[in-house]
């Protein structure tokens, strides 16, 4: 895309521009990271790559892959830029598009595994497998990258994050930390949640087993989710049971963890 026409890279060199202005010791970090960049893409593979070098994949290595797979992936492309709206969107601290760009490890770590994903389909397995291990060392997230997430996921604040490796995370879904996506012992093949579009999982809930979320659930804090969720409903507890119906239809996108009547539009005990 020609940075001309690019409103999302217009706005964020913007902001980095201000914030040199009135943070004079990060004026050269600002430009290495951004204003020295020609694109949002190949600013974000610089970004990620010095993030997560190592000693096997030097940031130059992983700088050239990054904007390898996203020269040739205009869904990638996509999902990344949509991801980045949804945290400005959604996140009262983001105050815009530099301070996640730079600094939320939630979109960092959600974006290095967007790569990881494309190469496990690639028959690259070892090498996406590699980059998962630098995620999860460098951001604290776990994400199998054969797991299948869709866009406009907002991960918030992102620490002890776990997604399996049989997981589907649908669009628009907002996950807190501390939240788990996982499986229920040793079982084989198909074992890890299906979350529909939509859904809020509160900080440290877990959703364990081939189970579906409905799209519009809302799952509270702390909850452990053994069972199927219906579409709009709200569940709590250990194990979660429901208590009605979600007063919002979108509920990711309202990011209210609170649960109490003002939040449940009806009871209904056979949900």
């Amino acid at each position: 895309m020609n940075s001309k026409e690019d409103n999302l890279w217009d706005a964020l060199r913007e902001e980095a521009l201000e914030s040199g202005k009135t943070e004079r010791l990060l004026v050269a970090y600002l430009e290495e990271t951004v204003l020295g960049q020609k694109s949002f893409e190949a600013a974000l593979s610089y970004m990620l790559a010095s993030k997560l070098r190592d000693e096997i994949l030097p940031s130059i290595t992983l700088r050239d892959l990054f904007q390898e797979i996203l020269e040739s992936e205009s869904r990638l492309r996509e999902c990344v830029r949509i991801d980045i709206e949804a945290v400005k969107d959604r996140d009262p601290a983001a105050g815009g598009y530099l301070s996640p760009f730079l600094f939320f490890k939630g979109f960092h770590a959600l974006s290095a595994y967007r790569f990881a994903h494309y190469l496990w389909y690639e028959d690259r397995k070892t090498l996406a497998l590699y980059l998962q291990s630098l995620i999860s060392k460098v951001f604290g997230v776990d994400i199998h990258p054969a797991a299948t997430i869709g866009s406009g996921v907002f991960v918030d604040h992102a620490t002890g994050l776990v997604i399996g490796e049989t997981a589907v995370v649908g669009d628009s879904v907002s996950l807190m930390q501390g939240v788990t996506l996982g499986g229920t012992g040793k079982e084989q093949g198909d074992r890890h949640p299906k979350v529909g579009n939509g859904v809020l999982i509160g900080a440290g809930a877990k959703v364990l087993g081939n189970i579906k979320i409905g799209k519009g659930a809302k799952i509270g804090a702390g909850s452990v989710v053994l069972r199927n969720v219906k579409e709009h409903c709200t569940v709590v507890g250990v194990p979660a049971k429901s208590i009605g119906t979600c007063k919002e239809s979108t509920p990711a996108l309202g990011m209210n963890q609170q649960i109490g009547n003002g939040d449940i539009a009806s009871f209904d005990p056979s949900i």
